[in-house]
């Protein structure tokens, strides 16, 4: 099996890659260890560029059907290719260093056992600067071309990311970096060792010299990658020259089968470790020092200490010019994805009220009109349900780039996990601190949110705000500061957003649970009787307001009665149910569990508060949203009265044994006010716990 890896360099026009590999060449070719790959092209042999194999395309296509490329591709009216005999090199365990095409990336990394994708970038505006400054091109042309930028790179490929934003002996000085500390030659082995939490590897004395970088990330294609504290293992003949050794916790979480081949990277130590401290200090930090942290932060070279000091800092110290240099960064970190669509459209809500579940109502209302709207969506992280749960209760949402194009190309629409297309550690690291902590992370959450729209190729964007006791802003003011700075960011990284203050301070509809919201969705579209009056009104308002920015339609008062058409007519039914097709169709829609109970009033009077965290919690507890039948299904509403015995609200749990941890939850969920009967009945000597608010 090849011993090498190949190296595959790609990136957007102008970002440097040539020049960047010319000076590679110069300080790792005397090692004897990197082949750098010579193209064939079907251009003259004295065209400027590159030293390369001319060719014609006769001759070309010839060598093509005979076998003698590794990889082929077209670009710019020519055809490329990569020698197949680059696969001796790896096979004598030389590395291979390629300029090539994102297009080809999936078919190589199935040919090639260790392969690694080098993406080389530079902020959207050098990149502006470097292509202008060719001269052949200028204005629209320049900008026609950086939207060219291909797909993201599969989350299964292994890949390395190199700043060229700066000078070039810093480029080549990190582009060297980025190879140099990959190391091919080695096979996972699983130890019969464990590590708990902590993941740990195993070198022999033969890689002793991993033990300076202190950490690895282990790689293997088509699964997953690790990060890895090493150690050295002592006993003789444990480990084989050409083995690494996981612990069973870091083999099972890197997914790969014994004995695989695998990369194993070096994570070299951070270079704007002086820039984390300042902001730490409380500094401010502009575009520029954010992108050099962020980059470094997500290549896995900060300790978990240092990240943690940077986003509590980052949550706490964020002024409006920091959210948008933040954003700015951040929409640098991954290629846009561009549609051949002048508007795309798209929606976020920042959470926190249950059975809020719009966007499967608004995403095919706004597709039935025929604007594009590709829609990334959460799974729940503390809540009942995220929007990918509700969605997957009839369809596959987890769906790729590629897959993703298939399906908005069918469909006009989607509503799929974002998890394989911007998914973010930085979030990820975020919510890991600021939840337990209870650290208000909603500035932050404006340059995550906004960078990922753009990144997605969204143009506009509708933003929900609620506000309420429970939710992550607790007062309308403060709802309405975050709206203006959710406004002026997206200005600023070039998106048109419309953020809308809206009344979190009670559940949406009657599900709280993926298959019992997905119901409720379908009463909504179907026009049914028993439709949620309050989500439907929402759902109007905000597909109303997305409408309005079709020059067609024009206002919030024409978007309103466009959507109100289409939800009439039946067109959102008919346009989810092709989004359904598109994405993948479950045979069998998930259902709402049979094993219920339900909680009625103890006493008479007037529902005054539904507490939406709490009955959230309690759903959770039945088994939702891992369970998708699993959730809370409320039978009565804010300002209904009751009478003693009335149901309040039902629990579907996964299991018998799920029911009786959800009932045993004895928290406040529901409060009722005792009508005047229930006053009276108190003067005659009711106990003063049945006089009270019930808290069922």
């Amino acid at each position: 099996m090849a011993g090498g890896i190949f190296f595959l360099v790609v990136g957007p026009s102008g970002a440097g890659k040539d020049s960047l590999m010319d000076g590679a060449r110069l300080a790792l070719g005397p090692t004897g260890r990197y082949v750098f790959a010579r193209r064939t092209i079907t251009r003259p042999h004295d065209a400027p560029g590159e030293d390369h194999e001319a060719t014609t395309p006769e001759v070309f296509e010839r060598r093509e059907n005979a076998g003698q490329f590794l990889s082929t591709w077209k670009a710019h009216g020519l055809s490329y290719g990569l020698p197949i005999a680059l696969l001796d090199e790896l096979e004598a365990g030389r590395d291979v260093i390629a300029n090539g095409s994102r297009a080809v990336i999936p078919d190589l990394a199935r040919r090639v056992p260790r392969f690694v994708v080098v993406e080389v970038t530079a902020p959207a505006e050098v990149l502006e600067a470097r292509i202008a400054g060719r001269g052949r091109e200028s204005g629209d042309a320049v900008r026609a071309r950086l939207a060219r930028r291909g797909e993201p790179i599969p989350a299964d490929v292994t890949a390395l990311s190199v700043d060229n934003g700066s000078t070039l002996a810093e480029g080549i000085d990190r582009f060297v970096e980025a190879v140099a500390s990959c190391h091919g030659g080695l096979h996972a082995r699983r130890l019969p060792v464990s590590a708990g939490a902590d993941r740990v590897v195993y070198v022999g004395a033969a890689h002793a010299g991993l033990l300076e970088a202190g950490r690895v990330e282990v790689s293997a294609e088509g699964t997953g990658r690790v990060r890895a504290r090493v150690h050295l293992a002592l006993q003789p003949g444990l480990l084989a020259d050409n083995e690494i050794g996981l612990t069973a916790e870091t083999f099972d979480e890197l997914g790969a089968a014994e004995g695989r081949a695998v990369v194993v990277r070096a994570i070299p130590p951070p270079r704007s470790r002086e820039l984390l401290k300042r902001k730490i200090q409380g500094e401010a930090l502009d575009e520029s020092q954010y992108r050099q942290v962020l980059r470094e932060i997500v290549d896995g070279r900060y300790t978990e200490s240092e990240l943690t000091a940077f986003l509590v800092a980052a949550s706490l110290s964020l002024t409006d010019q920091e959210v948008l240099a933040l954003a700015r960064a951040r929409s640098g970190l991954s290629p846009v994805i561009a549609w051949d669509a002048p508007m795309v459209v798209d929606k976020h809500s920042l959470g926190g009220v249950p059975g809020n579940r719009l966007s499967p109502i608004v995403v095919p209302l706004i597709a039935a009109h025929g604007l594009l709207m590709p829609k990334t969506s959460s799974r729940a992280i503390t809540s009942a349900a995220g929007t990918a749960d509700v969605m997957e209760v009839a369809a596959a949402v987890d769906l790729d780039a590629r897959q993703v194009r298939q399906c908005v190309g069918q469909a006009r629409a989607c509503i799929v996990w974002n998890g394989r297309l911007n998914h973010s550690v930085l979030d990820d690291a975020m919510n890991a601190i600021t939840r337990p902590l209870g650290l208000n992370s909603a500035r932050w959450s404006v340059a995550s949110i906004l960078s990922k729209k753009k990144t997605a190729g969204a143009t506009h964007v509708v933003v929900d705000l609620p506000y309420g006791p429970r939710t992550k802003l607790a007062t309308r003011q403060e709802a309405l500061a975050l709206a203006a700075l959710f406004e002026t960011t997206g200005h600023g990284i070039g998106l048109q957003v419309r953020a809308l203050v809206t009344d979190g301070s009670m559940p949406i509809g009657r599900g709280i649970g993926p298959a019992l919201e997905w119901r409720d969705v379908g009463r909504v579209l179907d026009n049914d009787s028993a439709q949620p009056a309050d989500l439907r009104e929402k759902a109007l308002l905000f597909a109303a307001n997305i409408l309005a920015w079709d020059p067609a339609v024009g206002s919030v008062e024409a978007g309103l009665q466009t959507a109100r058409r289409l939800l009439a007519s039946g067109d959102a039914r008919r346009a989810l149910e092709k989004m359904i097709d598109a994405q993948g169709r479950r045979a069998v829609p998930a259902s709402v569990s049979d094993v219920t109970h339900t909680v009625c009033a103890a006493v008479a009077g007037r529902v005054s508060a539904i507490d939406g965290w709490t009955i959230a919690g309690i759903a959770r507890a039945a088994g939702a949203p891992q369970s998708k039948g699993a959730g809370i299904d409320l039978l009565c509403s804010v300002g209904d009265a009751v009478q003693v015995g009335d149901p309040l609200y039902r629990v579907h749990a996964a299991d018998a044994a799920h029911l009786s941890v959800a009932l045993g939850r004895r928290q406040p969920g529901f409060d009722i006010e005792p009508l005047a009967a229930a006053r009276a009945d108190a003067a005659a000597g009711v106990a003063s716990d049945e006089r009270s608010l019930l808290r069922a």
